[in-house]
C-alpha cells in the first residue's frame, strides 16, 4: 500500500509490448506476449466474461483496456498482484497527460484533430484519451481485481478504490420505503461532462443523404434514420431477414443477440429494392450489404463480398469530407 509520489508522470513511456487478438475457441479475443502465448491472468478473467454472456465485442474492448494497463505496469516495472491504488492513481493521471500511438501520422485530419465542427457542432476526435474512455478503463480494471481478489489470489486491497465516504455512513436514515441510491463512485475517475442531445436537422439530413454515391449506400442510411438499429446490426442482415410485405427487417440485438423485427419506412424499402436489382437478386442466407472487390487477392475475376464496417466508415468519410462535416452512423439513430 506503499504511495510512490516520486514518480514522474511525464517521463513514463510504456512500451509497445503485446497485443490483442482473435481466437478459435471459447474466448473470442485474448492479450498475448512478445512471444505470442496468452497473458493468463487475463486470460481466466476473460473466459469469466464468456460464461457471463458477454458479447465479442465487449470482450475485445475489455482486453484493449487490460493490455493499456498491463503496458503501464511494466512501464513502472510493477507486478500485477502488487499494484495498489497509487497505480490506479497515476494511471489515470498518465491518460490525461499523453495521447495515443498512431501506427501513421495524421494527414488531412491533423488541422482539424481537437476542434469544433462549425456545421454539426460536434467536436473532432484527438488523440488524447477521453474521459468516458479513462472512465471504462476504471471500471475493466476494477472487475478485473474483482475477480481475482474473490479467488484468494492478486492483491489483498483493489488498486481501483471506492471514493472517499463524505463524513458519513452510506444509506444512513434511509427510508425503508424508498429504493437505495447508487453508491460506490470510483474514486479516480474524471467527472463526466455534460453532452448536448445529438441532433441532426432536415436539411443537412437531405444533404447528407445526396452525398450517397449509390443505392446500397442510401439504403443503409434510410434504414437506420427510420429503425434508429445500430450500424452492425444492420450489417449482419441477410436476405431471410428482410419481410417485404409489411416492410420490416429482422436485426440481432447487440449483447443479447435476440432476434427482432423493426418495422421501416416505406422509402427505405424502395432503395432496398433497388440495391437487390442492381445485385442480381438476394438468397435467404445471402448478405444483404455487398460490396465488389475490383482487385481480387487470388488472381481470380473481382467478385462482390459483405460490406463490413471498415467500408462503411469510408463511406461516411467521403461524404464529410464533401459536405465538410463529421457524421457518424451513431448520429442517425437520434
Amino acid at each position: 500500500m506503499s504511495d510512490n509520489c516520486d514518480r514522474v508522470i511525464d517521463l513514463i513511456d510504456p512500451l509497445v509490448w503485446g497485443r490483442v487478438v482473435p481466437m478459435v475457441g471459447v474466448e473470442p479475443f485474448c492479450v498475448v506476449d512478445e512471444a505470442g502465448r496468452p497473458v493468463e491472468p487475463i486470460r481466466r478473467f476473460l473466459r469469466d466474461l464468456v460464461a457471463q454472456g458477454c458479447s465479442a465485442t465487449t470482450i475485445r474492448s475489455y482486453a484493449f483496456a487490460l493490455l493499456r494497463w498491463w503496458r503501464f505496469l511494466r512501464a513502472v516495472e510493477v507486478e500485477w498482484s502488487k499494484a495498489c491504488p497509487a497505480e490506479a492513481r497515476d494511471f489515470v493521471l498518465w491518460l490525461q497527460r499523453t495521447s495515443k500511438r498512431r501506427r501513421l501520422p495524421r494527414t488531412d485530419s491533423a488541422s482539424t484533430a481537437g476542434t469544433v465542427n462549425s456545421i454539426t457542432r460536434k467536436r473532432f476526435q484527438d488523440d488524447s484519451y477521453m474521459v468516458a474512455t479513462i472512465r471504462h478503463s476504471n471500471a475493466v480494471v476494477r472487475s478485473f481485481y474483482v475477480f481475482w481478489i474473490e479467488r484468494g489470489e492478486g492483491p489483498l486491497v483493489n488498486p481501483v478504490v471506492l471514493a472517499r465516504g463524505r463524513g458519513r455512513r452510506p444509506d444512513a436514515h434511509h427510508n425503508p420505503l424508498e429504493s437505495f441510491r447508487a453508491e460506490g463512485r470510483l474514486r479516480y475517475n474524471p467527472p463526466a461532462p455534460k453532452c448536448r442531445p445529438r441532433a441532426m436537422p432536415d436539411g443537412l439530413w437531405e444533404q447528407l443523404f445526396t452525398a450517397m454515391r449509390s443505392d446500397r449506400d442510401r439504403a443503409i442510411l434510410a434504414l437506420a434514420v427510420s429503425t434508429g438499429a445500430r450500424a452492425g446490426e444492420l450489417l449482419g442482415m441477410r436476405g431471410a431477414d428482410l419481410d417485404w410485405g409489411d416492410q420490416l427487417i429482422q436485426v440481432r440485438r447487440k449483447g443479447t443477440r435476440a432476434p427482432q423485427w423493426l418495422p421501416a419506412s416505406p422509402e427505405a424499402f424502395v432503395w432496398l429494392r433497388l440495391h437487390v436489382e442492381e445485385i442480381g437478386g438476394l438468397g435467404a442466407h445471402a448478405p444483404v450489404w455487398q460490396t465488389l472487390r475490383r482487385r481480387a487477392r487470388d488472381g481470380g475475376p473481382p467478385g462482390r463480398v459483405p460490406l463490413n464496417y471498415e467500408a462503411l466508415r469510408a463511406v461516411l468519410r467521403r461524404a464529410n469530407g464533401l459536405l465538410g462535416t463529421n457524421w457518424t452512423m451513431h448520429d442517425l439513430r437520434h
